[in-house]
């Protein structure tokens, strides 16, 4: 139970010799007496104790895993790959299932790449899992991967690879990348505002003496922060956030140039361009609020689809409302233009309308508009009748919309949930709305889960073999732990 918390915190195994236990032995003798002090000290805590606990662990969670996964008719995969503190490219794969009448989302597996990445190389790794397993590779309905060529190579991608085992797989190409990728473009006036910013960024992050002197400065001006924050551009909250923090702590910078010169800090000064740095905060937080909206467990195509279409049409609509002046939709520059008593020069309006109507053009473009074929799933109860469906699929609907219990059941259950408790009446109905519903929209959760391999493998920790303390850490399933210890023989010492 001890090593178990461990993993779930994703803490190094010697902690329970280090620090556990002997805090346990104090608190012991302090509050229960010398005894129990004693009593602790016979439990086995070394690393390697531990490290084998946790081993132990993983592999019943695992037994788990492939258990539910060969129980379900069907599973999706979300994959990624990325590179880890000692240089090797470890490959992270999710799984979705389905077991006791709902969706489960769960970590598959974490590999690492002996050599090369290429889309060959990713596949094997896969395969190699899937078949030692004894998982059926045509079960997998849906495939999600980044725009990478290894992933979609259309000779020898891994897309291309798994549709050949599993014909009834789809590729979704992760709406989160493709949020990003549209977000990229800009005008050359904007662009230039933000490589301006950057480089005043990086003027006080790579002299720590500039940043102290900075922060005593803001400090002492009573800012709500003390610090600016550096761009980086693989983070997908970067560019709103820093530009964000960037517009906001600008009096401070002001003040901090009149003693320190530098090349760029009369930007600072130029009313243009700190309107063109305004506007970029505010719409790149909009954007933010778009990514993080895409974010999460358990989102579907039209989450994605429906999230994506009011952001499209809020673009329209807030370039019809600055060309009639009307800037209410970006506070930091409203705020800005109202404090200095400015009006929006129509140099930046018509940059503004530029960059929103480039930005509507590139969401349209990564994430086109589908057809309306499938409206029946997200709401069985309209129109049955005019559906695109064989004839007893549309009979099966027909009377599912006129079923009062049912559409009592609707307003109970998620969408995916609601479909797999139609699987018994409805079987070919349902699976059609499963198909549609199971497939990741996102790679959200192996970016998650590289974020927790970071935390677990650091330089201090580069020999580790992450996959057991990163299944226990992330898996929502929990080790049987009381079938594990009954197994284990306790140390003749003790």
């Amino acid at each position: 139970m001890v090593s178990y918390r461990v993993a779930k915190a994703g803490k190094p195994h010697n902690i329970v010799e280090e620090l556990i236990v002997p805090a346990a032995m104090d608190m012991a003798e302090k509050m229960l007496g010398e005894e129990a002090k004693h009593t602790l000290q016979k439990m086995p805590s070394s690393d390697n104790t531990v490290s084998r606990r946790i081993s132990d662990m993983s592999a019943d969670v695992l037994r788990q895993l492939l258990y539910r996964i060969h129980a379900s008719e069907f599973y999706a995969l979300p994959l990624d790959e990325s590179t880890d503190v000692a240089g090797l490219a470890q490959l992270l794969v999710y799984v979705k299932y389905i077991y006791g009448g709902s969706i489960h989302e769960d970590i598959l597996f974490c590999k690492s790449l002996p050599t090369r990445t290429t889309g060959q190389d990713i596949f094997g790794l896969i395969d190699s899992f899937i078949r030692s397993h004894g998982i059926t590779w045509t079960k997998c309905i849906g495939i999600c991967t980044d725009g990478a060529k290894a992933m979609t190579g259309r000779h020898s991608g891994v897309v291309t690879r798994v549709q050949a085992v599993a014909p009834d797989a789809t590729w979704v190409h992760c709406s989160i990348h493709r949020e990003a990728l549209a977000a990229k473009g800009m005008s050359d006036s904007l662009a230039q505002v933000l490589d301006d910013t950057v480089k005043m960024v990086n003027f006080f992050k790579s002299r720590p003496l500039n940043s102290r002197i900075f922060s005593t400065l803001c400090s002492e001006m009573g800012s709500d922060h003390l610090t600016l924050l550096l761009h980086t551009e693989v983070r997908w909250l970067s560019r709103g956030k820093v530009l964000a923090r960037f517009f906001e702590l600008k009096d401070g910078l002001k003040l901090f140039f009149i003693d320190n010169p530098f090349r760029l800090s009369d930007r600072l000064h130029d009313d243009e361009w700190l309107t063109r740095l305004a506007y970029l905060g505010d719409i790149f937080g909009h954007l933010n609020e778009l990514n993080l909206g895409l974010q999460g467990r358990s989102v579907t195509i039209f989450n994605v689809r429906d999230k994506v279409e009011a952001t499209i049409k809020k673009l329209n609509f807030w370039s019809d409302c600055v060309k009639d002046n009307d800037i209410g939709a970006f506070p930091s520059l409203q705020d800005f233009l109202c404090e200095n008593e400015l009006r929006l020069a129509d140099s930046v309006r018509c940059n503004i309308r530029k960059h929103l109507g480039d930005l509507a053009a590139q969401l349209r473009k990564y994430l086109p508009e589908t057809e309306d074929h499938d409206t029946w799933i997200r709401n069985p109860f309209s129109s049955p009748s005019i559906c695109q469906l064989p004839m007893l699929e549309r009979e099966s609907l027909i009377e599912i919309s006129t079923n009062g219990s049912v559409r009592i059941e609707f307003g109970q259950k998620t969408l995916t949930d609601f479909w797999i408790s139609l699987r018994a009446e409805y079987p070919d109905l349902a699976n059609r709305a499963i198909k549609t519903l199971m497939p990741f929209a996102t790679t959200y959760l192996c970016e998650t889960g590289f974020s927790a391999l970071v935390c677990l493998k650091t330089k201090y920790r580069y020999r580790l073999f992450v996959e057991n303390d990163l299944r226990l850490k992330l898996s929502p399933i929990r080790p049987n732990i009381a079938a594990l210890y009954k197994n284990i023989q306790a140390h003749p010492s003790h």
